[in-house]
């Protein structure tokens, strides 16, 4: 799961994806009806691969929530509750265990179960870890040949010719004054 360009706008409905920066902004497009709408520099924009969660412990990054959400849900849509506080909270304690009930609030827990079915319908969620590809790593073999040291180099300095040119001073600038 890849939420490195996906957006939350503050004031605006959904999740958003940046889709090109321009000067004074940027455009995001819509994931709920695809349309494409211009933000400004100063808008309140939060990019989920920033958003995490308290826990008792430390913060959980977002994508660790939703990749919990996705397995408990199978990938698939979660329960859809009303205004319940304690049906979330008992839902939340499954997906986070630890989750800081303090500190994060049902409203907050709402606003991630509806990031999460809105990214569920779009295809963008899964139960499974990131696979990140090992890189091999070939050592070059250099042969340890004794290879004869280099003089230094001798630089001129920059004045050396000019040491008897001065500058002329600059002429002050005169204030004209009219009446």
């Amino acid at each position: 799961m890849n939420l490195e360009k996906i957006l939350a706008i503050s004031g605006k409905p959904g999740l958003y994806s940046l889709k090109v920066q321009t000067r004074t902004g940027f455009v995001a497009e819509s994931f709920i009806d695809g349309k494409r709408i211009t933000v400004g520099l100063r808008s309140n924009v939060s990019l989920l691969s920033e958003v995490s969660m308290y826990t008792y412990s430390d913060e959980k990054p977002l994508v660790e929530v939703m990749r919990n959400i996705a397995k408990k849900e199978n990938n698939g849509p979660t329960p859809a509750f009303k205004d319940d506080k304690t049906q979330l909270s008992a839902y939340f304690l499954e997906v986070l265990p630890d989750y800081d009930q303090e500190r994060v609030y049902t409203s907050d827990i709402k606003k991630v179960l509806n990031w999460y079915n809105i990214l569920q319908a779009k295809g963008l969620v899964s139960s499974e870890e990131p696979v990140i590809a090992e890189e091999k790593s070939e050592k070059l073999v250099v042969p340890t040949e004794a290879k004869p040291a280099k003089a230094p180099k001798t630089v001129a300095p920059k004045n050396a010719g000019m040491a008897a040119a001065k500058k002329a001073p600059a002429q002050k600038a005169t204030k004209s004054t009219k009446k």
